[in-house]
């Protein structure tokens, strides 16, 4: 997916001519932007020899060592050494960066059996390269049919073929272990090429489609996000999120990563909220904890036999603690004011149904009681059956009384 600004046109992005260093991020998916790309260096022979190559639209990388005498920019299509063949991927980081992600990803930068680069791709490896990519949906749904005719509990997400088309890696999704003994004969015998089976989980695969997510944005995992962390309902809770399994789970039908970005800073905040706190003993019964709102570093309880809230300020419900501990019950839990209203004003009432037209039409009936004008208009405007007499008068004038 290429951005607006820079069309790619051959191996070179056209538009903006920066030739794949743009950091719009839209390029290629999980770039990596070079910092370093404008320093100079010193020793060209402590100049790291190895380059990030990715593969299908940066769905998968790999790292791969420059044997050759050529140099070669981010955003160029180079040909690597692939399964008894090559492979065609685009170079997405060059430099001193890339010691820096073999470091975090653990590969050695001096291993043997790192392959290499052969060259800049040609027209003939850019013409196998498209032929083989438009037998991949058709691989696809062919793989389909033939692990249901096999009965297999799997789902084949997606099908990689490589640039010369003699290797093709088949990512599935199964929840138990999976027989492909049978599977990958068919596949070698179908397809004609050199199967590799990898298995993937539900976020991998929507990092791989892509999408857009609830927040209006690509999703993180086909962009950025490259280790997914476990997330439960746990983080929704520390979060005072309401547990709704529709509004939690994203595209792959698990809870959102995004749960996890913000649960370091709710921990750290509610370490001064006092422990063991769910229930206050008072006069007028035992108060239970409903949530705890870290903004304002307020407690919300709730008394029996009623449905008001009251909300407490953390040095409260110390002092209520360590009274109870002390076996002395206060008279009242000392609510707070919330947003200029006096407390206990914060009334929880289920109005579900309580609405009705005859409601609607008093509230118009008394806005217009409200409105400006003289007091006998007002009258007259609000008596029934206040209309406008337009019968004739027949009886005729009556003239000044007759003197007798």
């Amino acid at each position: 997916m290429g951005c607006s600004n820079c069309g790619t046109t051959g191996s070179k992005p056209g538009g903006c001519q920066s030739h794949g260093s743009c950091g719009t991020g839209s390029c290629n998916r999980m770039n990596v932007y070079d910092w370093l790309s404008n320093l100079p260096i010193h020793d060209p022979t402590s100049e790291c020899r190895v380059m990030e190559i990715s593969f299908n639209q940066g769905s998968r990388k790999d790292f791969f060592r420059n044997t050759t005498t050529q140099i070669f920019e981010k955003g160029e299509i180079v040909s690597v050494e692939g399964v008894s063949g090559f492979d065609v991927g685009t170079v997405s980081l060059t430099g001193e960066l890339v010691r820096i992600q073999m470091k975090k990803k653990s590969v050695d930068e001096f291993h043997a059996e790192m392959k290499k680069v052969l060259r800049r791709s040609t027209d003939r490896d850019l013409d196998l390269l498209k032929q083989n990519k438009a037998r991949e949906k058709e691989a696809v749904i062919r793989s389909r049919a033939i692990s249901r005719q096999l009965k297999l509990d799997m789902k084949v997400s997606q099908v990689e073929i490589q640039a010369d088309g003699r290797k093709a890696t088949f990512y599935y999704i199964a929840d138990d272990r999976v027989d492909f003994r049978e599977l990958i004969k068919i596949f070698a015998s179908e397809f004609r090429v050199k199967v590799e089976m990898r298995q993937i989980g539900a976020r991998q695969e929507a990092g791989k489609v892509g999408g857009i997510g609830s927040c209006g944005r690509e999703l993180c995992c086909s962009t950025w996000l490259t280790d997914f962390k476990s997330v439960n309902t746990t983080a929704a809770r520390y979060q005072n999120l309401s547990i709704n399994q529709s509004k939690l789970s994203g595209q792959c039908g698990r809870l959102k990563c995004c749960l996890n970005y913000e649960l370091d800073t709710y921990l750290d905040a509610l370490q001064q909220f006092p422990e063991n706190a769910d229930t206050l003993q008072v006069a007028k019964g035992t108060a239970l904890l409903i949530k705890k709102d870290i903004f304002k570093n307020l407690m919300w309880y709730v008394l029996p036999d009623s449905n008001k809230q009251y909300p407490l300020l953390i040095e409260r419900v110390k002092q209520i603690k360590k009274l109870n501990q002390q076996n002395i019950i206060p008279d009242e839990l000392g609510a707070v004011e919330v947003n200029g209203k006096p407390k206990e004003e914060l009334v929880n009432v289920d109005l579900t149904g309580q609405f009705s037209l005859k409601t609607l039409d008093n509230a118009d009936r008394k806005k217009r009681h409200n409105q400006p004008g003289p007091p006998q208009q007002r009258r007259n405007d609000n008596r029934p059956n206040n209309r406008p007499n337009n019968k004739p008068n027949n009886k005729p004038p009556q003239g000044p009384p007759r003197k007798k």
